[in-house]
C-alpha cells in the first residue's frame, strides 16, 4: 500500500530512494520499496519500500494458507487504536482495517527490527480486507527538516506530474495548488515495471501533500501484493479511489496538533 514507509524509508524496510529530489525518492520507493523492500515504513517520501521475496508460482486468484497478519510492532509511537481511528475517517464499505508492519509481513523482520517512530498521528501501514482480497494503505508524514536532511534542499513545490530521469510514469496525474499554499498531487501507478521482482505489487493510487512549511504527507492506496506471505488475492480496485485518497490527505486528523 507508503515504499514509505524512506524517502522516508524506514528501518523495517529502509530502502527508499535517495536521489536528490522528492519525486525521485517517491519513484524509487515505489519500485524499490513497495516491491522489494516491503519494509515500507520509512519511505513515505520515497514512500517507503524495498526488499525481495520469492513468488511461489501463479499468484492470480484466491490463495489459501496465508500467513498470519503481523500487527504493528509494539512500542510504535501512538500505535494503540490507530486502525480504529483511521477507519473512522474512511468511507463506509472500504473494508476491515488492521495496522500491520510490511517489514514483518514481507521481509520476515522481527517486531523489534520493524519498530519505528512516526511523526503523524495516523502514520503507519494498514491492511485492508475486502471480501477475500487484501489491499494496503500507507501513510507517512515527513517534517521539512527531515525532508531537507534526507533529500536535500531542492525539493520545493516541484511539479510531481513531470517525471524526470528514470522515474516511473505517473498516469492521470493531477496537481492542485491549494488556497493555504500547500500542493496536493495524486496519480495512478500500475506497479508493472516488467522486472519480475517479488513481491508482485498490484496497481495503486498515490498521493503527496506538500505543506507550505515544506513537510510532506505521503499516501499509497494499493490493491495488494502477491508472493510469499501474501495475505490474500489482490483487490479489484485500490482501497481508496483518487477522490477518497485526496479527501483523506486533507483531513486535519492526519497532522500533529498545533
Amino acid at each position: 500500500m507508503n515504499d514509505v514507509h524512506e524517502l522516508l524509508e524506514r528501518a523495517a524496510g529502509p530502502a527508499g530512494r535517495s536521489t536528490g529530489s522528492t519525486e525521485a525518492v517517491y519513484a524509487r520507493a515505489a519500485r524499490v520499496r513497495f516491491r522489494r523492500r516491503a519494509a515500507v515504513s520509512a519511505a513515505a517520501l520515497a514512500v517507503v519500500v524495498t526488499g525481495a521475496v520469492a513468488l511461489p508460482g501463479s499468484a492470480d486468484g484466491p490463495r489459501t494458507g496465508h500467513a498470519a497478519v503481523a500487527a504493528a510492532p509494539e512500542g510504535e509511537t501512538g500505535s494503540e487504536g490507530k486502525a480504529e481511528r483511521l477507519a473512522a475517517l474512511l468511507p463506509s464499505g472500504v473494508g476491515r482495517v488492521e495496522q500491520v508492519s510490511l517489514a514483518v509481513l514481507i521481509k520476515g523482520a522481527t517486531p523489534e527490527q520493524a519498530r519505528t517512530t512516526y511523526v503523524g498521528p495516523l502514520d503507519g501501514e494498514y491492511l485492508v480486507r475486502r471480501g477475500e482480497g487484501a489491499g494496503y494503505l500507507v501513510l507517512h508524514l515527513m517534517e521539512h527538516a527531515a525532508v531537507v536532511k534526507k533529500l536535500g534542499g531542492g525539493t520545493g513545490q516541484r511539479d510531481l506530474c513531470v517525471t524526470r530521469g528514470a522515474e516511473p510514469p505517473r498516469s492521470d496525474c493531477v496537481r492542485e495548488e491549494l488556497p493555504d499554499g500547500s500542493t496536493l498531487t495524486t496519480w495512478g501507478d500500475s506497479m508493472d515495471y516488467g522486472d519480475g521482482g517479488t513481491p508482485r505489487w498490484g496497481r495503486e493510487i498515490v498521493g503527496r501533500l506538500t505543506l507550505k512549511d515544506g513537510s510532506v504527507l505521503a499516501a499509497r492506496s494499493s490493491t495488494g501484493y502477491l508472493g510469499e506471505r501474501s495475505q490474500g488475492p489482490l483487490l479489484e480496485a485500490p482501497p481508496l479511489g483518487r477522490k477518497e485518497l485526496r479527501d483523506l490527505l486533507l483531513r486535519p486528523e492526519l497532522l500533529p496538533k498545533g
